[in-house]
């Protein structure tokens, strides 16, 4: 079974939003997950503007819980995708080695190949920042599950 793990700041806007996308575009026959670099919403439901999105687009992520990322994500997952640029370190500092340094890419590499591009982070914006994040990782999910299918 294939395993693809999520990583943004806080583990409740943008990773598990991109956790329920791509869910629902892979077969039972892969794991998702999603995790926040940092500790504050350990617990947590999504942030209710990413439940709204979601649900918007016939998505249901409110059962999902926050939790924080920790080196044995690395013998867990094959693929983790880091939001921004702050998770991408944050997640590298974590790496024993080249092969775990190796799992970890930029999300929106994928659509914009080498330019690292973030995934900004929509918590402190409005209702249409949310539905922004949503359409880029619809993108670089639909790129994610056409490589793994």
């Amino acid at each position: 079974m294939t395993k693809i793990l999520m990583v943004c700041l806080g583990n409740i806007c943008r990773s598990p939003l991109a956790e329920g996308i791509l869910k629902s575009k892979l077969s039972n026959n892969f794991l998702v997950d999603s995790a926040g670099t940092a500790n504050y919403h350990t617990g947590s439901q999504p942030d209710p503007r990413s439940i709204a999105v979601a649900r918007k687009h016939g998505l249901e992520i409110s059962h999902l819980k926050g939790r924080q990322f920790t080196a044995n994500d690395f013998d867990t997952f094959d693929y983790i995708y880091a939001m921004d640029q702050s998770n991408y370190l944050n997640v590298i500092r974590l790496a024993r080695n080249e092969d775990d340094r190796n799992k970890v890419e930029m999300i929106l590499n994928l659509v914009h190949p080498n330019q690292d591009y973030d995934v900004p982070d929509p918590y402190y914006g409005g209702d249409q920042g949310f539905e922004n994040v949503y359409q880029m990782l619809d993108e670089a999910c639909d790129i994610i599950a056409e490589r793994l299918s």
